[in-house]
């Protein structure tokens, strides 16, 4: 396939797992990625979600990356609004000088979290509004070029970690467009407006000193599978455990519960949320993937695989990248 391929890790913790284990998982796979042939890896920034362990973003993408070599590590993403640019800069900044040339910067200005959370964050509710100010002044701190006066990044300064913006609407396309910045959009659990911000962010984009022309990355889901009926059977259970993680809220549901909700109008949503989904065997899902790519013109897929156990979820991207031969560069 000539459109590299990615990886997003969710970090998840398995029922009856700690983070802990998670994050030996992560190791693993990020080590068998990097033979594999994918071209990054990224992490997203999420809070109070029990499931999810990767809230200190920064911190386990310095893990990883100490028990890896070569391939690219990032956010997919920091959310900017919970923290201030100088923060971001010098986090990112210390990655970048321990492992140059390997660190992602991805940027999204949704909270990553509830209200009662977002509180506990001490975030202020009108930070989002800021949101391309924050950005530019984060750029400035990278490039050694500050826009706050007698104020610099260290470590940061000049290291120029390279910046994306990630949304799932068409604000995030215009104001990658406008920024001259690479976009990444969420289309792994927000389709609708794929197609309509691809062709903005397309057609408004300006050339920037980080890059000459568009690059577009589009999540989808995969969940690659030796039989198909295997690969249906870990889609469907990714859906149940969907329905504890969006509606849980510190609340359990029994299997019966999670198939009522899942079948209700309220699931559809749910199933409409993963409309990108490539599952099935490695030949079925590549197929998928080409047909996928080639619509919404992507310079880059970034898949996310929710399978139940470390092992298949391991074995997913290990089809996949048998089916696809990603060649990172």
């Amino acid at each position: 396939m000539t459109v590299p391929l990615s990886i997003l890790d969710l970090a998840q913790v398995a029922e009856g797992s700690t983070p802990a284990e998670t994050f030996a998982s992560s190791v693993v796979l990020a080590q068998h990625a990097e033979t594999w042939g994918y071209r990054r890896i990224w992490y997203a920034e999420h809070h109070n979600m029990g499931s999810i362990a990767s809230s200190a973003t920064s911190v386990l993408i310095a893990h990883i990356a100490a028990h890896t070599s070569r391939i690219r590590l990032g956010s997919g993403g920091v959310m900017l609004p919970n923290h201030s640019p100088l923060t971001i800069a010098e986090q990112f900044g210390t990655l970048e000088s321990l492992y140059p040339g390997r660190i992602d910067l991805g940027l999204g200005r949704a909270p990553g979290s509830d209200q009662n959370t977002a509180r506990a964050l001490r975030r202020d509710p009108m930070a989002a509004d800021s949101f391309p100010q924050d950005v530019l002044e984060l750029q400035g701190y990278l490039t050694g070029e500050t826009r706050v006066p007698g104020v610099q990044a260290t470590p940061g300064r000049g290291t120029n970690v390279p910046l994306y913006i990630l949304g799932s609407s068409l604000f995030g396309a215009r104001l990658a467009a406008a920024l001259g910045l690479p976009f990444a959009f969420a289309s792994h659990f927000a389709p609708q407006a794929l197609q309509e911000a691809a062709g903005i962010y397309r057609r408004e984009f300006q050339p920037s000193a980080q890059a000459d022309k568009p690059h577009f990355i589009a999540g989808v889901n995969v969940i690659a599978a030796d039989s198909a009926s295997d690969a249906h059977h870990e889609f469907h259970e990714a859906m149940l455990r969907r329905v504890t993680l969006l509606l849980g809220r510190g609340q359990t549901f029994s299997r019966e519960e999670s198939e009522a909700i899942l079948a209700s109008p309220g699931g559809q949503q749910m199933s409409e949320m993963a409309r990108f989904s490539a599952v099935g065997t490695p030949d079925v899902v590549r197929d998928y993937l080409e047909r996928f790519a080639a619509q919404v013109e992507a310079d880059e897929l970034i898949v996310a695989t929710q399978a139940g156990t470390t092992e298949t979820w391991l074995r997913s991207f290990e089809l996949l990248a048998g089916a696809m031969h990603p060649v990172a560069v």
